[in-house]
């Protein structure tokens, strides 16, 4: 019996336990961007970096990284923001920041575009790009 609880508790314990967050740019970007500009790049309120260039949101897909990025960053888990997205994509108000599939191909994209910007897993960075917040 011990053992189960035991086992239980830990359990419990690693489903809390998630990877830092890197909200990233291409190095050749002088942007500084806050939490609360992030937030609005990712929800489509705000189209551009704060020196005035437009900005180029990437999400990833269904990775627990997204996951992350969602709810600490923008405030919603990933079925609220899809049902968000759908709503102003129905309205003709909005389209959503284009999604890839791993941290590496967001690496690979942001290296590639001067108005880039994305996430990954924070122990996934590279010289390729430059962090602007971790969360």
């Amino acid at each position: 019996m011990k053992k189960l609880i035991l086992v239980s508790a830990l359990s419990l314990c690693s489903i809390n336990v998630f990877a830092e967050v890197a909200v990233i740019i291409n190095p050749s970007n002088a942007s500084s961007v806050d939490a609360d500009t992030i937030k609005k790049i990712y929800l489509g309120k705000s189209k551009s970096f704060s020196n005035g260039d437009k900005v180029n949101p990437i999400n990833q897909d269904g990775t627990s990284v997204a996951d992350e990025f969602n709810d600490k960053v923008v405030g919603k888990s990933s079925s609220q923001l899809n049902a968000y997205w759908s709503k102003l994509v129905f309205t003709g108000k909005g389209t959503p920041p284009e999604k890839l599939t791993s941290d590496q191909a967001v690496i690979d994209f942001v290296a590639a575009n001067n108005d880039a910007i994305g996430y990954i897993d924070s122990a996934k960075v590279t010289d390729k790009v430059k962090v602007i917040a971790t969360f």
